[in-house]
This record gives C-alpha cells, sequence and structure tokens, in this order.
C-alpha cells in the first residue's frame, strides 16, 4: 500500500470547527445548595461561592466574578483556590519566597521586596500557600472547572491591578 492509497478520500480544510468541551452535571441542585455543606470553611457564603465560581468559568475576571456577587476581588481569589482553581498571584520562585517567609528565614519587609509585589498579592500568595484546597469540595462542583480548565483558563489577567 502506498502513500497515495492511504491518503485516499483525506479531505483538507480551511478551518477547524471548536465544539468546546461537553460536561454533564447530573445534580438536581443548584450550584449554591451543593457548595452549602462547606459555609463555614468558605471565605464567603455559598451563593457568592457559586456566583464567583459560574462568572469565573464563563470567562469572567476573578475581580468581575467578585464584583457580580457583592465581595472584595481577593475574597473571590480566595473562594476560587479553595475551590481547586490555581490563583496564585506568584510564580514558583516567589512562592518559595513566601514559604520562607512563613517559616521564619526571612522577614515580612523581605519577602515583600524579593516577591516585588504589592500588599494585597503578598496576602493572597500567604493564603494560598497556608490553605489547601478543600477536596471534598471536588464532587459538589464536578463538571463546573472542567471546561474551564479544559479551555486553557487562568488566572492571568484576572487579578485586577491593585491585587
Amino acid at each position: 500500500m502506498g502513500l497515495s492509497e492511504i491518503a485516499a478520500g483525506i479531505e483538507v480544510t480551511d478551518r477547524q470547527e471548536d465544539r468546546g468541551v461537553a460536561t454533564v452535571d447530573e445534580t438536581d441542585a443548584s450550584l449554591a445548595d451543593r457548595l452549602e455543606p462547606f459555609a463555614e470553611e468558605l471565605p464567603c457564603s455559598p451563593s457568592a461561592a457559586a456566583t464567583v465560581l459560574e462568572r469565573y468559568c464563563e470567562g469572567g475576571s476573578v475581580g468581575s466574578a467578585g464584583r457580580a456577587a457583592g465581595i472584595a476581588p481577593t475574597t473571590a481569589a480566595k473562594t476560587l483556590h479553595l475551590l481547586g482553581e490555581s490563583v496564585s498571584p506568584l510564580g514558583p520562585m516567589e512562592a518559595e519566597i513566601v514559604q520562607d517567609y512563613l517559616d521564619g528565614r526571612l522577614s515580612r519587609s523581605e519577602a515583600l521586596e524579593l516577591t516585588r509585589v504589592g500588599e494585597e498579592s503578598f496576602a493572597l500568595a500567604v493564603y494560598v500557600e497556608t490553605h489547601d484546597p478543600l477536596e471534598e469540595v471536588a464532587t459538589a462542583i464536578e463538571g463546573v472547572l472542567a471546561a474551564t480548565r479544559t479551555a486553557g483558563s487562568s488566572l492571568s489577567g484576572g487579578l485586577p491591578d491593585s491585587l
């Protein structure tokens, strides 16, 4: 079998159709209801957390998702972190500096200077380093973040300039 026989019937198109990612949500409860068991662990109400998650997954920035939920952008970022989304404003090297600060090897002012970020971003980075995402929440929001992660969404550009 030659190459021409293998290629027979192959069609070349000018564009590719983006069909997105199929997600299935078989729950009858609203997202806020599914987040209710985690109310005490979230930095905002379950309904605000649901609004943040929905707006963020629709392509909104962290700041706009927070505004839609009536909470501060930093609180929205903390919420997304606890729900399993990567929202650290720092890269790996800067995260090590924050860890050195948390371990007492650096003063806060030294860590701030070395990371070259503002107070709010530094505070968020400390929060991210000291609070693990809620593993149990994954089943409650199953499928909600899947399309966002697959589409390559990230925090870049998501936090307002003040963070």
